[in-house]
Parts: C-alpha cells; structure tokens; sequence
C-alpha cells in the first residue's frame, strides 16, 4: 500500500500542459515533475518553453535544469531521477496530494507511468564509432543483419532503415553479452495514476504553434540561440533540434528570420502530429479538447473523482 498518487498530463506541443499544470498544482498544493527531454538542459530556455522563473516561484518543478548541454541523458537517467522523487515526494505536508508530471516526451511518461525496464547501459563512444565505421562500409542492410543474428526478436521490432535503433541494439548486447529483447518489457508501478491528455483539432494546433513561435522570438530566441553557438559551438546536438535549427540558419545567414520562424512552424507542426501519433496509442489516457471554455473545470472535477476513487481504495 502507498500513498503516492500520480497525474500525468501529455500531449503534443502547444497545447497547454503546463499552463494546466500550473492551476491544478497550486489548487492541489501539489509539485511538478517535468517530462520534457530537452528542459533538464540548463541554458536552454526560451526554445523548449521552460517555465519561468516566477512560474517556478508559484509552484515548485522539479526534473529541469538539472545537467549541462554538453552531458548525455538518457532515459534511463530520467526513470531513475523521476522515481526517486515519486518514492520520496517533495512535498511538507500529509496526506500528499497527487504529484504532476508533465511534459510532451512519450518515453519519459511512458517510462513512469508504463514502468518500461530499459537496460542500464550508457552510450559507448568507441564501439558506436566502431559500429558506424562498419555502417558506413558495408552499410546499414549489413548492420541489420548482424542484428538479427544476435537479436532476432529485437530486429523483428526494429525497421531495416533505422539505423539508431539497430546500432542501440547492437551496442547494449555487446556491452551486456545479452539481447535488449530480453533485457525490456514493462514494471507497472503499484500506485495509481490518472493519465490525461489534451489536444485540439489541427487549425487550432496550428495557431496555437503560430502564437508560440511568435512569444518566443519577441522572448529574445536569436539571442539565446547566438549565446549558446557562441559558448558551445554551432555543432552542438542539441542546436539542431526544434527552434534552434532554424535560428541557427537564420544566424548563418543561409535563411531570412520570416523564413526561420515559417520553418520552426512547419517542424513544430510535423513534431506535434508524431506526438499525437504515439500518445493515441494508449488507451488509459483521457482526452480533454483545449479548446473547450471550461476545460481547466473539467478536468479539476476529474482530479477531484480520481483523488476521490484513490481514498475510497486505501491509497
């Protein structure tokens, strides 16, 4: 029996989560666990919408800014730091309130919420090299079979052209002397967890992508994108994902800044229906439409049933 009790709040970009978060956390007296793959970077702010600083004084979040841009985190790091938390809640009072993870990265809710088991094996610059040397020889049909001899069931759920997974795959078995096949599967928590998410028709999606983009450019983007090319070099990784790609172009000169934000639209469109791709997938999620007018009430009236149902289980 436990007392901890989760609400998960997903769904694609720019559709309010951590707006939502925010009342429901201050009504519940509750914290945040962000699940966000690029806010635990420190530095990296307006590009990956981290809450602000007096958002963070209104309500404590936690899982942000908690390595530096040059670090490699996994989600394995993310599990073990979000169930650390879980197992011992941050909050200062009893009984505790639901804790709030919230956040648009599938496998780091899926992760929690799903307890997926992922192999505890950290990136190895020299076999990937080594590995990649052997992809760009003999090419990725030859680093797939090699897969399938050693894995068969992994290769079974890995497609032929993806070269990330296969060389993921090869990588924990050679390591581990094991099959990542065997080494995954999922360890449901044992507490309960209300999964909810939200979501919008498309030309609204759209807008509300539009709008964003716009708050983050008048934020000072350029100028965070620049700071940090100029700190860490243009070539870090994590310049070439969503928002700093198309600033990085623009301050190369190759794009014009109208052209910059067309195209953080347009991959923030494409990133977004990816998101609602995987999120439909399960079915214990519930959907509310962030477009409703009492969609804050709606879902509090939800959070207070599933409160309700937790108490009358003994959670």
């Amino acid at each position: 029996m436990t007392a901890t009790k989760l609400i998960a709040i997903c769904g694609p970009t720019a559709t309010g989560k951590s707006g939502l978060a925010l009342e429901l956390a201050q009504r519940l007296g509750s914290v945040i666990l962000s699940a966000d793959s690029r806010q635990v970077y420190r530095e990296f702010d307006i590009g990956t919408a981290k809450p602000s600083i007096a958002e963070q004084d209104l309500v404590p979040h936690y899982l942000i800014d908690i390595c530096d841009p040059t670090e490699n985190f996994t989600v394995a790091d993310y599990q073990q730091k979000a169930q650390a938390l879980i197992a011992s809640p941050p909050l200062p009072h009893s009984p505790a309130p639901p804790l709030l993870l919230v956040g648009g990265t599938g496998l780091y809710i899926r992760s929690i919420a799903q307890g997926m088991k992922i192999p505890r094996v950290a990136p190895q610059k020299e076999l990937r090299s080594q590995l990649e040397s052997l992809r760009q020889t003999y090419g990725q049909t030859q680093l797939y079979a090699f897969l399938q001899q050693v894995d068969r069931t992994a290769a079974q759920k890995i497609h032929p052209n993806d070269p990330v997974r296969t060389l993921r795959a090869l990588e924990v078995f050679y390591v581990t002397g094991k099959p990542i096949s065997e080494q995954q599967g999922e360890n449901p928590p044992d507490y309960p967890i209300l999964q909810i998410g939200l979501d919008c028709d498309s030309s609204h999606l759209k807008r509300r992508i539009e709008q964003r983009t716009e708050i983050m450019i008048a934020d000072g983007l350029v100028k965070e994108v620049e700071t940090l090319c100029q700190k860490y070099g243009a070539d870090l990784p994590l310049l070439d994902t969503l928002g700093y790609a198309e600033m990085k172009q623009y301050l190369a000169g190759q794009i014009s800044l109208t052209e910059a934000q067309d195209l953080t639209v347009l991959h923030t469109r494409q990133f977004a229906k990816r998101q609602r791709t995987w999120f439909r997938k399960y079915p214990e999620i519930e959907w509310f439409d962030v477009e409703h007018p009492e969609l804050l009430e709606k879902v509090w009236r939800r959070v207070q049933e599933f409160i309700a149902e937790c108490q009358q289980k003994s959670y």
